[in-house]
């Protein structure tokens, strides 16, 4: 049985999970979907939680815990360029599906980062739209903007469009 954290973060709960020896999932806090089981004595999520902290507060711009997503062949060759995107920069789905060497796989690499089981630590919220927009996340628009702050990108109000492609 896996054990599931409630993480406070300063933008809204998260949802972590684990497997006991993998971090399996985070997910953004709805109300009634999610059972709130506390397990303090699991060292993976309190480590979880401790770096997703000096991450919110600044301190850290990448992760150093063991992720198992689960999903498809193609899910996880997206989730893996997906971890190759450097803190505080952004890039496109096209420029993503080029990357994975398949630059007519916009959409479904579109579809493979909107079903991203770790956002946030796999950085699924640096990938814009090809006309610098903020586009489709699991946590909501607010959600990205904010962790797109965290890194130092300064998001377009909504509805407006990047400055320049490539994030700050």
């Amino acid at each position: 049985m896996n054990c599931i954290r409630i993480y406070e973060s300063p933008f809204g709960r998260l949802s972590l999970e684990s497997d006991g020896v993998w971090l399996v999932g985070v997910r953004f806090w709805v109300a009634g979907h999610h059972e709130e089981v506390r397990k303090p004595n699991d060292a993976l999520l309190l480590d979880a939680e401790r770096q997703l902290a000096e991450y919110f507060g600044g301190w850290r711009q990448s992760f150093d815990l063991p992720l198992k997503p689960r999903g498809t062949a193609f899910q996880q060759t997206v989730w893996a360029a997906l971890r190759q995107i450097p803190f505080g920069q952004t890039i496109t789905y096209k420029e993503l599906a080029e990357r994975i060497g398949n630059g007519k796989a916009v959409r479904a690499v579109g579809l493979a980062n909107g079903r991203n089981p770790l956002p946030i630590l796999i950085p699924c919220h640096r990938v814009i739209g090809s006309d610098g927009s903020l586009t489709g996340f699991g946590g909501g628009l607010e959600w990205k903007r904010q962790l797109l702050e965290v890194e130092g990108i300064r998001p377009p109000a909504s509805g407006d469009l990047f400055p320049e492609s490539g994030g700050k």
